[in-house]
């Protein structure tokens, strides 16, 4: 018996609710709070990983927006996503890690963090090529493909460098963030 201290897991599913139990704002609310906020807590840490470890993820997102609009599982899921507005698993991780360089790069990031990311302009060697003029981030070599790809300066960089220029270039993090959550929610569902 999986029983510690009076509590066990119940497994939750959309036909055991009642219909009347809880308000659908409230479920609402209890998911986001609880499953997506966990999904997001740290997801940059994922990034590179199998996407076999990302489909089960994705597998949690998408049993909770079932959940949200008591959808059975052989309901298509894509539509519930984007009526919820919630980006995929792999475009979360690149939001996570955009946001992070971001902040990194206007200052208002921990310090050992900012330090990790080096801009193309700072670089000796490359500041007198065409490439120095855009804002983009140099993407540090590894010795290991399996761990040092997925190092936090690789996949910043990576990620930072895969936007176009006019989203770089948003000024305010507010207006950055929704710049990049629309061209990543286009590029999921679009």
């Amino acid at each position: 018996m999986n029983v510690l201290y009076g509590w066990s897991p119940v497994r939750l599913h959309a036909s055991t609710l009642p219909h009347n139990a809880i308000s659908s704002h409230a479920l609402l609310t209890l998911i986001r709070s609880f499953v997506v906020s966990s999904v997001d807590y740290c997801n940059s840490v994922v990034a590179g990983v199998s996407g076999h470890l990302l489909d089960r993820l994705q597998s949690v997102l998408s049993t909770a927006a079932r959940l949200i609009f008591s959808a059975r599982k052989s309901e298509h899921i894509t539509s519930l996503l984007s009526e919820l507005h919630w980006l995929q698993v792999p475009e979360k991780i690149q939001f996570r890690l955009c946001v992070l360089a971001y902040r990194c790069l206007h200052d208002t990031m921990l310090t050992y963090l900012a330090e990790m990311l080096h801009r193309t302009t700072y670089v000796d060697g490359r500041c007198r090529l065409c490439s120095a003029a855009t804002p983009t981030l140099l993407v540090p070599s590894t010795r290991r493909s399996s761990l040092g790809d997925r190092a936090f300066p690789v996949v910043a960089s990576h990620a930072w460098n895969s936007l176009p220029a006019d989203v770089r270039d948003a000024p305010p993090l507010l207006t950055f963030q929704r710049h990049l959550k629309t061209l990543l929610f286009q590029s999921s569902y679009g």
